[in-house]
């Protein structure tokens, strides 16, 4: 099977999830729920995706969906964790303020639609790599791919459980996260779901699909300058006590060695 057909019809699949997923928030009033089921999107493309392409290398697929699964439950997982018992996200409620009776409706384009629509596109590795192309067997390139996952996975994990931790600490409120991985990236979460996808991309590179560069190239673009670090640090910078030292000594995204700060 080529290409155009599994992922024309798993774009269909996506699209009937985020339909659900719209009519869900309108009862629920909160299009905040889409942040949850973002990463259980992904699980659910990787595997329509298997079904689609039966004639796909065995070994390669079943890494993939392991590794898709593992990193989409887990991410949805602490989502819902994280924001139970919350209202809905400060995005989205001023989204909601500012549109008034028509949020029922422009949510479903705003949000879902669109979210949707980059979920199909960054998925396009998880196709890739289970289409059986190049190769008959697994490679360096899969071994690599595998390695790249795990330093991604350990970050965002890491990061995560030790933010999480920092947070539930009476004693920490204001102050700034600087230990553990956090010592070494503000934002070792966002850096270890980038490095994540680029272990996608591998295993797609693995099995011939060069040019699906565009997924892990988008994903990393959205959590560096659109959703995550940039828009993040605009808010800690103005409302975090001691942030702009840390700025001066942390890197931003890729993790390394703290820098001294000379007074």
């Amino acid at each position: 099977m080529d290409f155009l057909q599994p992922y024309l019809m798993v774009g269909l699949i996506i699209l009937a999830y985020m339909t659900a997923l719209w009519l869900i928030s309108l009862a629920l009033r909160n299009s905040s729920i889409v942040d949850i089921f973002w990463g259980l999107g992904f699980v659910v493309a990787a595997w329509a995706y298997q079904l689609l392409t039966p004639e796909g290398l065995p070994a390669r697929q079943w890494l993939l969906l392991a590794l898709v699964t593992i990193w989409g439950l887990r991410l949805s997982l602490y989502i819902l964790w994280r924001n139970s018992r919350k209202p809905e996200d400060f995005r989205y409620a001023k989204w909601r303020a500012e549109s008034g009776g028509r949020w029922w409706w422009k949510s479903f384009f705003q949000v879902f639609l669109l979210q949707g629509l980059l979920l199909w596109i960054i998925s396009a590795p998880l196709l890739s790599a289970q289409l059986r192309q190049g190769t008959s067997g697994l490679i360096w390139l899969d071994g690599l791919a595998l390695c790249v996952w795990l330093v991604g996975f350990f970050f965002e994990a890491v990061g995560d459980f030790q933010l999480a931790r920092f947070r539930a600490n009476p004693a920490n409120k204001g102050t700034v996260l600087r230990s553990g991985v956090w010592r070494y990236t503000r934002h070792p979460n966002y850096f270890g779901d980038a490095a994540q996808w680029w272990g996608y991309y591998l295993l797609a590179l693995a099995a011939g699909g060069w040019w699906t560069v565009f997924g892990p190239l988008l994903m990393t673009t959205l959590l560096v300058r659109v959703s995550g670090v940039t828009l993040l640090e605009k808010t800690l910078k103005d409302t975090k006590p001691g942030y702009p030292e840390y700025v001066e000594s942390t890197s931003a995204f890729v993790p390394w060695i703290p820098k001294r700060i000379r007074r």
